[in-house]
């Protein structure tokens, strides 16, 4: 969970990095963000997108006077928390209004009312175990596998994640996709790249960050971190989206 505040507007449009993870943002500045989704579509105010979200470096978001709590959840807890499979969001988003109807406003005038930051935090964590305590979780053998996942980096084979947790590869992509809201071998190429980018933007060698990666070679990352971000390695580093990271998501 992390707080934003942007007094002015934004400089230029902020390319939105894919994430493995679903991402809540609840605004209550005193104009109503917009992101576009690089389908056509302008979502504005408080959003919820699916892990992945980004992918093709066509979705930007604009605005002046933003505010806004924003909450990384993992997918395997979001569907609990949300009300909605993560498999709906399928890599796209949708406003919180759409959702949540009514109480979308609530929320946006209680984070607006609050005295602090971490009087929010503490509002929204409330608001969000709630909704998680109400709500069944996936399939502990779907939220067992995306922890290896996770934990891997990426690295880790489908049909061993299968056959560890006793089913058959496709029964593993169907409860997977799901329960997360994309396939296994999808996730993990996902979580692969995030490992990676962060590391490039830490300023390792990207020769180093491709061998310890799992790529074949630098070529191979090139073309991933292209694929999910639409720009070079040696562009992405400067992204904000990533290099706010280490202040916003400390690890």
């Amino acid at each position: 969970m992390a707080g934003f505040r942007v007094p002015g507007p934004l400089v230029g449009d902020l390319r939105v990095v894919p994430h493995p993870a679903v991402m809540l943002i609840l605004e209550f500045g005193s104009e109503a963000p917009t992101v576009g989704d690089g389908a056509g579509r302008c979502l504005r105010g408080s959003l919820v997108a699916g892990p992945g979200f980004g992918s093709g470096g066509g979705v930007r978001a604009w605005g002046k006077g933003v505010e806004c709590v924003q909450v990384r959840l993992s997918p395997v807890v979001a569907g609990a928390v949300l009300g909605v499979c993560p498999a709906e969001l399928a890599h796209g988003a949708a406003t919180l209004d759409d959702l949540w109807g009514g109480e979308a406003s609530w929320i946006r005038e209680r984070l607006g009312g609050a005295d602090s930051w971490q009087d929010r935090f503490d509002f929204v964590d409330a608001l969000l175990a709630r909704r998680h305590a109400t709500r069944p979780p996936v399939d502990p053998e779907v939220a067992w596998a995306w922890r290896r996942i996770v934990v891997g980096g990426g690295l880790v084979r489908v049909d061993r994640l299968a056959a560890e947790v006793g089913w058959s590869r496709k029964r593993l992509w169907s409860r997977f996709r799901s329960g997360v809201g994309m396939p296994p071998k999808r996730a993990a190429k996902l979580v692969r790249f995030d490992r990676a980018v962060h590391r490039l933007v830490a300023g390792e060698d990207a020769a180093r960050v491709a061998a310890d990666g799992g790529y074949c070679d630098q070529s191979h990352l090139h073309r991933d971190v292209l694929a999910f971000t639409g720009a070079t390695p040696g562009a992405v580093v400067g992204e904000p989206f990533l290099t706010v990271d280490d202040r916003a998501w400390p690890t």
